[in-house]
């Protein structure tokens, strides 16, 4: 019995997303979960040069990913990840995969992160305070809306161009 049958249109469309995401989260972790373990767990200039910039490169995006779903570019910023997204060749190396959109669009979000990285940045004392910079900077809710509505996507853009990368043969 296809119980998908009897369901609203818009309740399939958003099952069939549930399941992408749940298909490319696992990729994406299939991918990054020995790198994690070749570094400890931890990004640090020491463990970096363990690893390629391919590598490095998914491990920003999944990064960037997990920040996006659970908070946003505000909370990405406010937990110290904006330089490592935004100061590196993270963006030009996305571009050199053939993601031009993707770069381009951090990119866009970098000339954002330049004029609200100060406020971002500083030490939040209470949760109350780290909310009301949702409020303060509601220029980042088009850029984390068009991220969370395309992850499926993108993840999926991101893991085959990083296989497509690191592929010798």
């Amino acid at each position: 019995m296809n119980v998908c049958a009897f369901l609203p249109t818009h309740v399939i469309k958003l099952c069939y997303f549930c399941k992408l995401m749940a298909e490319y989260t696992t990729t994406i972790a299939t991918l990054t979960a020995p790198l994690w373990q070749r570094v400890g767990g931890e990004l640090t200039a020491e463990s970096m040069a363990m690893l390629s910039a391919d590598q490095i490169t998914l491990l920003a995006y999944s990064i960037l990913r997990d920040e996006l779903l659970e908070g946003g570019f505000v909370q990405l910023i406010h937990n110290g990840y904006g330089p490592f997204i935004f100061l590196n060749p993270f963006a030009k190396v996305l571009r050199l995969w053939g993601l031009k959109d993707l770069g381009k669009w951090l990119y866009d979000a970098r000339a954002l992160y330049e004029q609200t990285r100060a406020r971002l940045e500083r030490p939040i004392e209470t949760d109350e305070d780290f909310m009301a910079l949702y409020e303060q900077y509601p220029e980042w809710d088009d850029f984390d809306d068009y991220f969370v509505e395309a992850e499926p996507q993108i993840t999926a853009q991101v893991c085959q161009a990083y296989i497509n990368a690191t592929s010798h043969g």
